[in-house]
C-alpha cells in the first residue's frame, strides 16, 4: 500500500550530473547512466526514480539538478517537468553545492517545504517499502531532524559508507507508520571487510545512500554554520530570485558564485557534524549499480543462470555471465562468470570479479585521447 501523503506537501531533488564511468561502454560522458536503460526494463534510470515517486511527490514539486550539458536530455526524458524546475550546475563540484542550489530555489518558493535529497541512479525494487520509509522521514524532518535513510545491509560491503544507529526517537506522524526512527551516532568512512562484518555483527549499522530528507529551512542554517562560503553564494541567488530576475540572469549569478564554491559532498561537508539527525531503516532492493556486476542483484537470471539484460543471446554449458549487445547477437560457449557489454563501437570484456577496474580501462582511453569513446 503506496504511503498516505501528508498534510505538508513533500518536495524532492534529483541529483542527475554524475557521469558513472564504472558502466562504460553504456555510460558516457555525453549519456551518462541515468540517462540510459541499464537494467533492460524500458525505462531509463532517471525516469523510474521520477516514477517511484508517484502518489508522494506531484510533478509540480519535483526538481532535477544536473550539468549544463544534460539539459537537454532531462527536458527530453521528463516532457511533463517544468523547465524552470531543471536546476543548471555550471560544472561539477560533487553534492553539496548541488543541493544547495535546490535549496535555494525551493527556499525562495516555499521556505517551510520539506525536501527530500534522491539520486537518479539508484534501483530501488520495491517501491511501496520506499515510499513508507520516505514518508516516515519526512516526518522525521517535519519534527526538527535531517533524516536519512539507512539501508539494511545484505553483506559487509566495503564500498559503502555506514550509519551507526543510537536510541529510538519518539516521532509522530499524519500516516501513523510503524517505522522505527533512531537518532544517528555517527556516519563512517567506507570500512575495510573486516570491520565491515563486525558492524554486521553487531547489528545497528546501515548504509549510507545519500538519502536525505529535512526542512528547507534547517539545511541552509547548517550550511550557514558548516559551509559559509557556499551559503553565501546562496544568499545572492536568493537576492535574485526575489528580484524576479530572467533565467537568463538567474543563471549568470549561479554561474558567478559557482565558482568560489568548494568541492564537496553532503556527507562531509554538512551531514557529518550536523545536530539532530535521523535514521529511518530502509529495506527495499536498493543497489545504487555502481558497476556492472552489480546488475545480478537486480535483474533475473534466465534459465541458463544468466543475466541478460539486453540482446540477443546464445549460450553453451555457459552461466553466470552478464550480457549486454545493442545490436550484435552475442554467442558464448563454455564460460563463466564473464562481462560482455557490446555498445556497437566500443565492447567490453571482462571477469566479474574485476569490475571495479573499468574506471582505469576509462582513464586509459582519455590519456590516449580517445575523447570520442568517452
Amino acid at each position: 500500500m503506496t504511503a498516505k501523503q501528508k498534510s505538508r506537501p513533500l518536495y524532492a531533488a534529483i541529483l542527475a550530473g554524475g557521469v558513472g564511468a564504472r558502466l562504460w561502454p553504456r555510460s558516457r560522458q555525453s549519456r551518462p547512466k541515468q540517462f540510459t536503460d541499464v537494467t533492460g526494463n524500458g525505462l531509463t534510470m532517471l525516469q523510474e526514480t521520477v516514477a517511484r515517486l508517484t502518489g508522494l511527490v506531484d510533478s509540480s514539486r519535483l526538481y532535477v539538478i544536473t550539468g549544463a550539458q544534460y539539459a537537454a536530455l532531462v527536458a527530453d526524458q521528463l516532457p511533463h517537468l517544468p523547465l524552470e524546475q531543471i536546476i543548471l550546475e555550471p560544472s561539477g563540484r560533487n553534492t553539496a553545492p548541488a543541493v544547495g542550489l535546490a535549496a535555494a530555489f525551493l527556499h525562495h518558493r516555499d521556505p517551510d517545504a520539506i525536501l527530500a535529497l534522491l539520486h537518479s541512479d539508484h534501483v530501488i525494487t520495491d517501491v511501496d517499502a520506499f515510499q513508507a520509509a520516505l514518508a516516515r522521514a519526512a516526518d522525521a524532518a517535519e519534527a526538527g531532524h535531517i533524516a536519512t535513510l539507512g539501508i539494511e545491509p545484505t553483506s559487509p560491503h566495503t564500498g559503502y559508507g555506514y550509519i551507526r544507529r543510537a536510541a529510538p526517537l519518539q516521532i509522530t506522524g499524519s500516516d501513523r507508520s510503524a517505522l522505527p526512527v533512531y537518532g544517528v551516532a555517527q556516519f563512517l568512512e567506507k570500512p575495510s571487510a573486516k570491520v565491515a562484518q563486525a558492524f554486521l555483527a553487531e547489528g545497528g549499522y546501515y548504509w549510507n545512500g545519500g538519502i536525505f530528507v529535512s526542512r528547507v529551512s534547517r539545511l541552509l542554517a547548517e550550511y550557514q554554520w558548516q559551509l559559509p562560503d557556499i551559503y553565501a553564494g546562496l544568499q545572492q541567488l536568493e537576492e535574485q530570485l526575489d528580484k524576479h530576475a530572467d533565467p537568463g540572469a538567474v543563471y549568470n549569478t549561479v554561474e558567478r558564485v559557482w565558482q568560489s564554491f568548494p568541492t564537496i559532498s553532503i556527507d562531509h561537508g554538512i551531514m557529518e557534524r550536523a545536530v539532530r539527525v535521523a535514521v529511518v531503516p530502509l529495506d527495499a532492493g536498493w543497489n545504487d549499480v555502481g558497476s556492472w556486476d552489480a546488475l545480478t542483484a537486480v535483474i533475473e537470471a534466465d534459465e541458463s543462470a544468466n543475466y541478460v539484460v539486453n540482446g540477443r543471446v546464445l549460450t553453451i554449458d555457459s552461466s553466470e555471465n552478464i550480457i549486454y549487445s545493442d545490436k550484435q547477437v552475442i554467442a558464448m560457449i563454455g564460460v563463466q562468470d564473464l562481462v560482455v557489454i557490446d555498445a556497437g563501437d566500443c565492447l567490453l570484456i571482462g571477469h566479474k570479479g574485476q569490475m571495479q577496474r573499468v574506471k582505469e580501462i576509462v582513464d586509459l582511453l582519455r590519456d590516449q585521447g580517445r575523447t570520442d569513446l568517452l
